[in-house]
């Protein structure tokens, strides 16, 4: 009887999908992961569950009120971030796969109703690490392109003693940098070459959101400006390369911990090898008497 019930459950919610598919006017599943993934850079294959999630989200972001100031943020924000989504479809994902994780606290309640919290406060945190992934993708971006910034000052600080063209000095450095801060180049190039020089520079600032990145920009269009920026660009990447040794002795602290595990294992290794070898002589000794 109860795998009778369990049978009507699942068909009902098979008729009831494709009655509601039909109903909103959802893709086919092969539709929607090729769609997916002619728009991604990894080229990996989209798993279903996330293809027909991705189709439910764009029909409810169309329902879903965002405050103007927070839409343009995280519009920017997620272009920053390379993620191909509307801020609308991009919080209605997050919403729905949050919403997946607290419908299992339903049967909980027949079952095992102290499982409920769990699910609960799981669906939150899947919420909460959702929305952030922009933030986390971005911060990871601007990281990547900090660490790259002493040796780009220090390239435009020699480049400035023979041209004082700044797109020239960023397309030569484009082609020996990152991936991310080569992307960054690429738009701003090409954004230099159909408009102003400092309004490209300064959009190139505000799309990483970088302090660093900042007194960079604020060099570079001085030098548009005719300005002797070659001491400035000096004293930056002097104090750059303070920033990165700084940022490399706390990497560096970090390790002892690591190691100190690592070389306690090794202690009781060395300790059990030392109290195998003991306990085969004394079996030894023993069987000789």
């Amino acid at each position: 009887m109860e795998i009778l019930i369990i049978l009507f459950g699942i068909s009902l919610a098979a008729g009831l999908y494709f009655l509601l598919a039909n109903a909103l006017k959802i893709p086919y599943l092969k539709t929607s992961k090729a769609v997916m993934n002619a728009g991604r850079s990894d080229k990996k294959l989209s798993k279903s569950i996330e293809a027909i999630m991705l189709e439910i989200a764009a029909k409810i972001g169309k329902i879903i009120p965002i405050d103007e100031y927070k839409k343009s943020r995280l519009e920017s924000t997620l272009k920053s971030a390379g993620i191909k989504m509307t801020p609308e479809t991009f919080t209605a994902l997050a919403l729905l796969k949050a919403f997946c994780i607290a419908v299992l606290a339903i049967p909980c309640a027949f079952f095992m109703p102290l499982l409920i919290p769990f699910f609960i406060i799981l669906s939150v945190a899947v919420y909460f690490r959702e929305t952030g992934k922009a933030d986390e993708k971005m911060r990871e971006k601007r990281n990547a392109i900090e660490q790259e910034l002493p040796r780009f000052t220090a390239t435009v600080e020699q480049e400035l003693k023979s041209s004082r063209d700044v797109l020239a000095i960023l397309e030569n450095y484009k082609k020996h940098s990152g991936v991310h801060f080569s992307h960054e180049l690429d738009v701003t190039c090409a954004d230099m070459r159909s408009s102003s020089y400092e309004a490209a520079l300064t959009r190139f600032e505000a799309r990483i959101g970088s302090a660093q990145l900042s007194d960079v920009i604020r060099g570079l269009i001085s030098v548009i400006r005719g300005d002797d920026s070659a001491v400035y660009f000096k004293m930056l990447s002097h104090d750059f390369k303070l920033i990165e040794l700084q940022r490399l002795k706390a990497k560096a602290a970090k390790i002892p911990p690591k190691i100190r595990v690592f070389s306690f294992v090794m202690l009781m290794l060395f300790l059990l090898t030392y109290l195998a070898v003991m306990g085969m002589q004394l079996l030894d000794s023993l069987s000789a008497f």
